[in-house]
């Protein structure tokens, strides 16, 4: 039985040629030819194919709406213009980032055209690939000390700052921690995804207009992010420490596609040793409960970012209702993402609503609900967070004999002790 193939060459200056090898191929049937993407999904929803042949250039493509058809078991081959000297042009690169895996000339002969559709559709969609796949390499002491070594490779290491809702200060930690590394001579990526109200931006004294988070998945979502591109959308706050943005407005969430994100995410692990990621709290998925399409998500960013995080640092606050959302958030966590590996702060740490032991307290509270044995406590110190709240500074540079800053120093060396073993 031969495979129903969309044809969405439109344009092309090599169309009618396609077509005709299209139409002899052995094993395939063109049900239909698409003028854009939009056309492609539209025939794809209604089922009546199994594969779909794209141009480059097709308008609109890109990595989510490769990624739906991968979601609908529909495999994708794209053909490109041969280069003059017989070789593939520089699309391939860009159509590989999106997530198109078979990519072929366009003066493809018919038999061969045949030949990869049928392999694709039996070989299925490719798997998601998430940082526990082949490939990573692990961090040890020579690419701490050496960050050259090997973070060029994709060996650089996701860290996600992420919490309960109730403002526990997960940008304050991430700027914190962010800082310390860059402080140890990690080169350092901080990067804001909070799609409900980032304000890495304003901790560090920088305007906000631009995001660079959302510029770089725009080219992931057009295939054109590499090291180079991402770079250039990140801004340089210190010798080691480089800043990606967040949404000005939290109405922008959509520029956050949960796929751009992973590949920003897997291009930040060439561009530095160390991204610190400041996530939003809410990981709820209701919009696969509400629609039986693919509607847009947004807690898709901060879902792709913990699940591509090699570690994620759980931050809660130090009172009743701080530490009970704290430790129902840890639930929530590995529940949603069970391969999450956690490390847990608590912050705020005061005398008072905890009683004259608050160490104590907490840890008591997440030893006997959460099974959580150890815990970096940080310490209230408002007076510091204001000292670098108003110079647009971390503490590394505003407060740095504070005590919060020591806990932020500990934080830093339980992170780097990781990398190392």
């Amino acid at each position: 039985m031969s495979v129903p193939v969309l044809l969405a060459v439109t344009g092309a200056p090599w169309e009618a040629d396609v077509v005709r090898r299209a139409e002899r191929a052995n094993g395939i049937r063109v049900v239909r030819r698409c003028v854009d993407i939009a056309d492609v999904m539209a025939a794809a929803a209604s089922g009546q194919a199994r594969a779909v042949v794209l141009a480059e250039d097709l308008p609109r493509l890109t990595s989510d709406a490769v990624a739906a058809l991968h979601a609908r078991r529909i495999a994708v081959v794209a053909l490109v213009d041969p280069s003059d000297n017989g070789e593939p042009s520089g699309a391939e690169d860009r159509l590989s980032r999106m997530g198109i895996e078979r990519i072929l000339p366009a003066d493809v002969s018919a038999d061969d055209l045949g030949r990869a559709i049928i392999d694709a559709v039996e070989s299925g969609p490719p798997a998601t690939v998430s940082h526990f796949a082949g490939g990573f390499v692990p961090f040890n002491s020579e690419s701490v000390a050496n960050p050259e070594a090997s973070y060029g490779q994709g060996a650089g290491r996701i860290i996600a700052v992420w919490g309960p809702t109730g403002a526990p200060g997960r940008s304050t930690v991430a700027v914190g921690l962010a800082a310390e590394l860059a402080a140890r001579n990690i080169p350092t990526l901080l990067a804001d995804a909070d799609v409900y109200g980032g304000t890495v931006a304003q901790l560090l004294g920088m305007l906000d207009e631009t995001s660079g988070l959302a510029a770089a998945a725009r080219s992931a979502s057009g295939g054109s992010l590499d090291v180079a591109v991402l770079a250039r959308h990140a801004r340089q706050v210190g010798p080691n420490q480089l800043v990606l943005t967040g949404l000005s407005r939290a109405d922008r969430w959509t520029e956050l596609r949960p796929t751009a994100i992973e590949s920003v995410w897997s291009t930040c692990r060439m561009l530095a040793p160390c991204t610190v990621v400041d996530a939003g709290f809410c990981i709820e998925s209701d919009e696969e409960i509400s629609f039986d399409t693919l509607a847009p998500r947004r807690n898709g960013a901060t879902l792709a970012t913990l699940e591509e995080a090699d570690e994620v640092v759980v931050v809660g606050t130090a009172d009743p209702v701080g530490l009970t959302r704290l430790i129902r958030s840890l639930y929530e966590l590995r529940a949603a993402v069970p391969s999450a590996n956690t490390r847990v702060v608590v912050n705020r740490v005061r005398s008072g609503s905890l009683g004259s032991s608050p160490a104590d307290a907490v840890a008591a509270a997440l030893s006997q609900y959460a099974g959580v044995q150890a815990a970096v406590l940080l310490p209230l110190d408002q007076a510091a967070c204001d000292a670098a709240l108003s110079h647009g500074r971390s503490l590394v540079e505003a407060a740095k004999s504070s005590k919060l800053r020591k806990g932020m120093q500990q934080l830093a060396a339980g992170v780097v002790r990781d990398l190392l073993s």
